[in-house]
């Protein structure tokens, strides 16, 4: 076992999350309290899940309201990250245009069976890197409009439409959100050795099988998030997501 859960355990997470939140308060990046926050909440969260996972591996209609309940949350919290007002809820656009077809594709080819064992951890680290290829994206080109505002119009003026205009000047910025996944694939196995493969390992998989699922699993999210960026990127030329009020 790579941890032993007890007091010591508790104590030790305790510590590490007070000493985020104190660089974060002390550096004066406002976040302090929500970073508190966020650790007790991912407490919480994983008891309950843990839980609940043990009922809905052996009832499929329970196993699909539990994904469609994290694709929910996701959704809703990108877009609360991206925007304040009511467009917020177009997040879900990206996040499910990226993750719907990646994982029907696995469904139908046998990859992942149809078993919340094996279902869930695979469409919770989909839509997870979906979450934050879609949040990234979206408040990066939303800032670059509002801060270039003035090259939209002018391109407008020399006769581009006003989302071929946006587009022009968002693209590049929207583009970044690909970078965390594409470095991740690029140095595993060299600086990083991630959860899926770690975790097989400690299974009693051979490196091999670890090594291949662990490919599997980073191409899939580069999919992914190469769809929920292009996707995202659309809706704010569009104006479907912006932060007008």
């Amino acid at each position: 076992m790579l941890l032993t859960v007890d007091a010591t355990f508790g104590a030790v997470l305790a510590v590490l999350l007070v000493v985020a939140a104190a660089v974060v308060a002390l550096a004066h990046l406002g976040r302090a309290r929500e970073t508190l926050i966020a650790g007790a909440r991912a407490a919480l969260q994983l008891a309950a899940v843990s839980l609940v996972i043990g009922w809905v591996v052996g009832s499929l209609p329970l196993l699909l309201a539990f994904v469609l309940l994290m694709y929910a949350v996701a959704a809703r919290t990108a877009g609360r990250r991206i925007t304040p007002n009511g467009s917020w809820w177009w997040a879900s656009v990206p996040i499910g245009a990226g993750v719907l077809p990646v994982v029907s594709a696995l469904l139908l080819t046998g990859l992942v069976p149809l078993k919340g064992i094996a279902l869930v951890p695979v469409a919770g680290i989909l839509i997870g890197g979906a979450l934050t290829a879609t949040v990234l994206a979206g408040r990066r080109a939303l800032d670059e409009l509002r801060t270039r505002h003035g090259e939209v119009e002018a391109g407008m003026a020399l006769g581009l439409l006003d989302r071929d205009a946006r587009l022009e000047v968002a693209r590049g910025s929207a583009a970044d959100a690909l970078l965390p996944g594409l470095d991740q694939t690029r140095t595993v196995g060299l600086v990083t050795l991630p959860g899926a493969f770690v975790g097989m390992l400690l299974g009693g998989a051979s490196p091999l099988l670890a090594g291949a699922v662990q490919l599997f699993v980073l191409v899939g999210l580069m999919a992914v998030q190469a769809v929920a960026v292009a996707t995202v990127l659309e809706l704010v030329a569009r104006g479907k997501l912006h932060r007008r009020e």
